[in-house]
């Protein structure tokens, strides 16, 4: 009894253990070209169809790792993309976070501490991290 016992334990430790995949950059490009192109360009250089009448224009996304000093600053990503620290409704960026919501999966966001992140939204930063130069 008492093995039955602890493989059942074990199986329902190893059931909590288990852990979702980060999406890979392909499923964060596919959100990207829905949602962020027409600002930023296909290729993320701030060159999309409707950048030309923006003020300010949008940033050169495939330049944030270099203007963090070699960094990709996860945290500060998943958050200008949710809009979550955002308080100004006339900023420059609209907020996405309501259009990114679904299940979560764990992001190191660069201190070594995992954080649940609707997977939409890790797909997305897990693309722009992969278009760095």
């Amino acid at each position: 009894m008492r093995m039955i016992a602890a493989a059942v334990l074990g199986g329902v430790l190893l059931a909590a253990c288990a852990v979702e995949d980060m999406p890979e950059p392909d499923e964060g490009r596919a959100l990207f070209v829905e949602n962020c192109a027409m600002c930023h360009g296909a290729s993320g250089r701030g060159d999309g169809e409707i950048a030309a009448g923006l003020r300010p224009r949008p940033a050169d996304l495939t330049t944030i790792a270099a203007r963090n000093g070699g960094a990709f600053p996860r945290a500060q990503v998943l958050s200008k993309i949710d809009g979550y620290a955002r308080s100004d409704p006339q900023q420059d960026m609209p907020e996405f976070g309501l259009l990114l919501r679904g299940d979560t999966v764990p992001v190191d966001v660069g201190d070594g501490q995992f954080t649940p992140v609707p997977r939409p939204l890790a797909a997305l930063m897990t693309y722009l991290e992969s278009i760095q130069r």
